[in-house]
């Protein structure tokens, strides 16, 4: 071979290179932040359970009774109670992942350089729109609903719609309180809502039009310092603009969405965030890395703390 030694591609050796380059990628790819998913920061995420469960129960309860005079001497005492009800949610796999090829690998190998992270991130992000769509959206295939359209919230009609035209600014301050108020009425006084997600265009219009002719604060800067929840409480409502509800309420129209966040009121199950298994050789010039979670879906366990106005 005329002094030289020939170089031959080993598939084991090529197997142990891609694990320790894994080992490398893979904590950076789940420190990275997707601004572009929602979920994390609008939903309580609960990760406790068993990760090979196939489903996940859980029981909502409403109280009832009202204390009231008695005689004396009286039997029929009023009593309070309990309704309990179960639920159950199913617990189903997904899975994305990547694999790098024959060439890829060995030129790596023979120039010393990492192999890309690329697909591992594009793997990681894909993991996570999902979930961003399965938690606000739902998933007919698999009987879920999501936060824009969770069932046992009835849809209910704003007073005061088509903002774009309204020119009384007080009127759409009525609307946004409403809202509040519908979680507030709808529990005997009992709650308050302290999350209100409004479609990108109403957003931006309350961000932008002023409260008045006369006035130096805009619509929102106006409403954040003196709704309702603020007035009530003492702290600060989270109003925010989410894609998705332009077209989420009743005929494609716009959907305002109000809840208390607290898992309480609603969860999304995912027992088995997002990983990478170990690497395998999956053809004579392919080795992958498998991706999978387990994913059960967001129930709205008190469905009056999440109001729905269409319209706006």
């Amino acid at each position: 071979m005329n002094g030289q030694s020939l170089h031959l591609f080993d598939a084991q050796a090529a197997l142990g290179f891609v694990i320790a380059q894994a080992s490398i990628i893979e904590p950076g790819v789940y420190r990275t932040r997707y601004p572009s998913v929602q979920y994390r920061d609008l939903i309580p995420v609960d990760t406790s359970g068993s990760e090979f469960a196939t489903s996940v129960t859980y029981f909502s309860s409403d109280q009832y009774g009202k204390a009231g005079w008695i005689n004396g001497n009286a039997d029929d005492i009023p009593k309070a109670g309990t309704n309990r009800a179960q639920h159950q949610t199913g617990v189903h796999t997904a899975g994305i992942g990547y694999g790098y090829g024959w060439e890829e690998i060995g030129r790596a190998q023979l120039l010393g350089i990492n192999l890309q992270s690329d697909d591992a991130n594009a793997a990681r992000r894909a993991s996570e729109e999902m979930v961003d769509r399965v938690a606000l959206q739902g998933d007919a295939d698999k009987g879920f609903t999501g936060l824009y359209n969770a069932a046992g919230v009835i849809p209910v009609a704003a007073q005061t719609g088509n903002w774009t035209v309204e020119t009384d600014t007080n009127l759409i301050v009525g609307v946004l309180n409403q809202a509040l108020l519908n979680v507030f009425n709808g529990t005997n006084t009992a709650s308050i809502a302290d999350m209100l997600l409004l479609p990108w265009s109403r957003f931006n219009l309350l961000a932008t039009r002023k409260m008045s002719e006369n006035s130096d604060m805009t619509v929102m800067q106006w409403y954040l310092a003196n709704n309702l929840y603020t007035v009530q409480t003492g702290q600060q409502l989270t109003v925010r603009g989410v894609r998705g509800l332009d077209t989420a309420g009743v005929g494609g129209t716009t959907r305002l969405v109000a809840y208390r966040k607290d898992p309480e009121v609603l969860k999304l199950h995912m027992p088995m965030p997002h990983r990478f298994l170990p690497a395998w050789q999956s053809g004579p010039l392919r080795w992958d890395i498998p991706g999978v979670m387990r994913l059960g879906g967001l129930d709205v366990r008190l469905p009056k703390e999440v109001v729905y106005l269409d319209g706006i």
